[in-house]
């Protein structure tokens, strides 16, 4: 995954902040316009409960797109676990732009923050395995590239970005190919320099997409015995992701049966943004 300091997260945070101010303010806060322009305060911000954080990047962006006057103190980094009443960050400047940004600001610093804690709480729950999750393209409209910033700050990993950077082949698409040795060998000459991934729904269907040379396989709702076979008939001719119907009581199991990766919806779909709060001075 692309860091926060790549060329294309900087435009895509800039971008975010964009929509979301345009969204929010409008054609401006008239509530803020009751404040003199001229007052300057501070505020604190905190974490109200324990948490993973994520979101800095898009936070500074907030404020300064709308005032580069207002300077903001960071105490936490991208990533770091937190305790209840942890201070994240100060802010100071003309109140008018603290109080417009506040609640921008802390959307995307609650919303990234709940996806790298909920990630978080998963990447220990197979701790030790060296399997690797996975992540999903069930994300939020507008915000892919933020959440996916936020599952690797949660110690997860990243899937394909879009329907572009890698071939996923699924029922749909193997149907309509006519077969799945025809998908794969119609995607190398498609695009050779990009990774081919069947999803296979038998052990059947494992053969066939091993015999295809594919580079990884979906096994989509297989059982702990079937996962297990699969390993076996691989042998390392092709990384297998496990996926479908995986919970948090099934995941470390599923883990242990040798698969390379678990994909999981829920780790970016099901977020519960994190507690916070601004208090001003």
């Amino acid at each position: 995954m692309h860091t926060p300091n790549t060329e294309a997260m900087q435009a895509a945070i800039a971008q975010n902040v964009r929509d979301a101010l345009a969204e929010d303010v409008g054609d401006g806060d008239i509530t803020a316009a009751l404040i003199p322009p001229v007052r300057e305060a501070q505020a604190r911000v905190i974490s109200r409960e324990a948490g993973t954080i994520c979101g800095r990047a898009w936070v500074d962006e907030v404020f300064r797109q709308l005032d580069e006057s207002v300077r903001v103190t960071w105490h936490v980094t991208d990533g770091e676990t937190v305790a209840p009443d942890r201070l994240l960050f100060e802010v100071a400047g003309p109140a008018r732009s603290l109080l417009t940004g506040e609640r921008t600001a802390l959307n995307f610093l609650q919303l990234l923050s709940g996806t790298a804690t909920r990630c978080h709480h998963y990447a220990n729950l197979v701790a030790g395995t060296g399997v690797k999750l996975l992540d999903t393209r069930k994300t939020v409209p507008g915000l892919r590239l933020a959440q996916k910033y936020a599952v690797t700050c949660g110690g997860c990993h990243n899937h394909r970005v879009g329907l572009f950077d890698a071939f996923l082949v699924k029922e749909n698409h193997i149907e309509a190919c006519g077969g799945i040795a025809e998908a794969v060998a119609e995607a190398r000459l498609l695009a050779p320099n990009k990774p081919v991934e069947v999803e296979v729904e038998s052990l059947e269907e494992l053969e066939q997409a091993l015999a295809a040379g594919t580079d990884r396989i979906m096994l989509d709702n297989f059982d702990l015995e079937s996962l297990r076979e699969a390993v076996h008939r691989s042998a390392g001719r092709a990384e297998l992701e496990a996926s479908g119907g995986i919970t948090e009581n099934t995941l470390r199991k599923v883990a242990e049966t040798g698969v390379d990766y678990i994909s999981i919806g829920t780790l970016t779909k099901d977020v519960i943004a994190l507690d916070l709060s601004m208090r001003l001075e």
